[in-house]
């Protein structure tokens, strides 16, 4: 193998140039669902009951107004509600509508049944276990 080959990079490109292949191979899926990658991001942090816009928003390691144009361009999709919270009018809370979580539920049997990663990986499972564990290990 040449030294400039990607047998050479470093670790960190790798991952780069692996978590940028894997995104843009669901983008033509998501977007068949009326989705994005953030936007299947809030149907997985409301698929077990709402969440404020905030707390969604702290999660996803963005900024309020940054969530709240994805959460518009959700709720034009039916995918979403948001509504006043009871316990505080200020904030608004987020809630997966049937329509969002039949999308998310099938979203998430698709990523299980993609052939194509797990021939290119194998033990997906494995793979799951060290990203998992190198994003707690980095995330502050």
């Amino acid at each position: 193998m040449r030294p400039d080959g990607i047998d050479a990079w470093p670790t960190g490109r790798l991952l780069s140039a692996a978590a940028r292949l894997v995104e843009q191979s669901w983008e033509s899926v998501l977007r068949a669902h009326d989705l994005t990658h953030a936007g299947l991001f809030v149907l997985h942090a409301v698929a077990d009951g709402p969440a404020s816009q905030r707390e969604i928003a702290r999660t996803a390691r963005v900024t309020d107004q940054t969530m709240s144009r994805t959460i518009e361009k959700l709720e034009r999709a039916g995918h979403v509600t948001r509504e006043p919270d009871p316990r505080d009018e200020r904030r608004k809370l987020v809630t997966a509508t049937d329509s969002g979580l039949r999308t998310y539920r099938r979203l998430i049997e698709l990523e299980r049944e993609d052939t194509t990663l797990t021939a290119a990986v194998g033990d997906v499972t494995a793979l799951r276990a060290q990203l998992l564990a190198l994003v707690r290990a980095l995330r502050t």
